[in-house]
């Protein structure tokens, strides 16, 4: 106990709780505060102006991330005949349809993200109670209910990241690993927002993007200026 009271003191060290920081900054700060032994995840938590309980205020879609997520994701994917072959074609690591059914059902679940062709829904309906608390379950709205598998295939492994926004009205998303330089982070979290921003809900009142924080797996959280954040992912759309 007396190893993490001081690491996590020391990955404090230097930090104003209360100041806001750009981007840059804030990616420069996180990136030196990760020390762990293994390769941390650097992620950020968005806190929006919106209300999900009203289908009018959810704020849900994907964005690839232009440096990726520095994992490579395993993919199933739910389908048969021609589109079948185009998924293995395209790299999927898991393709059927009855059969991957029943794989799932059994609690086999060796992948981290789904796709499937609209034709297979009312199959992969039956699986919402175990995909779905996984925030697995296909949805047309993020690109992974459709008939180009291949596509949705090569973004869900080049790194683009799934996003939803949480009862409390916050978004977590990975944008990168603490291995990646500071500008790649930078780039990530850049799109992210411009996704988010993008997203935004025709029911959204007020102040869209509230706060942004940015941490690492073991790190501390830094909060980011959002007028700053907002008007530089604006320019780099």
């Amino acid at each position: 106990m007396v190893k993490i009271a001081k690491r996590v003191a020391a990955s404090r060290d230097g930090l104003d709780r209360n100041k806001l920081h750009s981007i840059d900054d804030a990616v420069a700060f996180v990136k030196s505060k990760a020390s762990a032994k293994f390769d941390e995840t650097i992620e950020i938590a968005v806190n929006l102006g919106v209300d999900p309980r009203h289908a009018d205020q959810m704020v849900r879609g994907i964005c690839p991330l232009p440096n990726g997520t520095g994992r490579t994701a395993r993919v199933a994917v739910f389908a048969k005949g021609p589109k079948a072959e185009e998924a293995q074609k395209a790299g999927a690591d898991i393709v059927g349809a009855e059969d991957l059914v029943e794989t799932v059902q059994a609690g086999n679940i060796d992948f981290d993200k789904v796709i499937a062709t609209p034709d297979m829904m009312p199959l992969v309906g039956r699986l919402g109670k175990v995909l779905g608390p996984r925030g697995m379950m296909p949805n047309p709205k993020v690109g992974t209910v459709t008939m180009d598998v291949a596509k949705a295939i090569e973004q869900a492994k080049g790194g683009a990241v799934e996003f939803r926004v949480e009862k409390a009205g916050i978004v977590h998303a990975g944008v990168g690993k603490a291995s990646f330089s500071a500008k790649q982070i930078s780039e990530n979290v850049r799109a992210l927002l411009d996704a988010l921003n993008k997203a935004k809900p025709a029911g959204a009142k007020g102040q869209y993007i509230r706060k942004i924080s940015l941490s690492s797996t073991m790190g501390p959280g830094v909060k980011i200026d959002v007028a700053e954040a907002s008007s530089g992912a604006s320019a780099a759309a």
